[in-house]
């Protein structure tokens, strides 16, 4: 069976936070659990996945510090569900738009 090149890409990341933790979405179909890898630092996180066709390969950078011990995530449906808490709580300054 001859090998085939894989094209490699960046997966669509949905970032949003609580004020207390980041709750982030990954689109990475056609890949199994076994098959991600991801790292979180307090910065941000990387991940890498690859399935029979494709292979993801990205890395986000965080606005806030996370603490990288708290993160946990789940994989269903090709998407890659993570939690993680900040390392402080975020409150912004809400600005009134005229």
């Amino acid at each position: 069976m001859r090998d085939q090149m894989k094209l490699t890409y960046i997966p669509s990341a949905y970032i949003t936070h609580t004020g207390k933790m980041y709750e982030i979405m990954v689109e990475v179909p056609g890949v199994k659990k076994g098959d991600i890898h991801l790292e979180m630092t307090e910065q941000g996180f990387c991940l890498n996945a690859e399935g029979e066709r494709f292979k993801y390969s990205g890395c986000w950078s965080l606005a806030h510090r996370v603490k990288p011990e708290t993160a946990s995530a789940g994989f269903s449906d090709g998407l890659l569900r993570i939690t993680v808490e900040l390392a402080e709580d975020v409150k912004g300054l809400e600005i009134p738009v005229n």
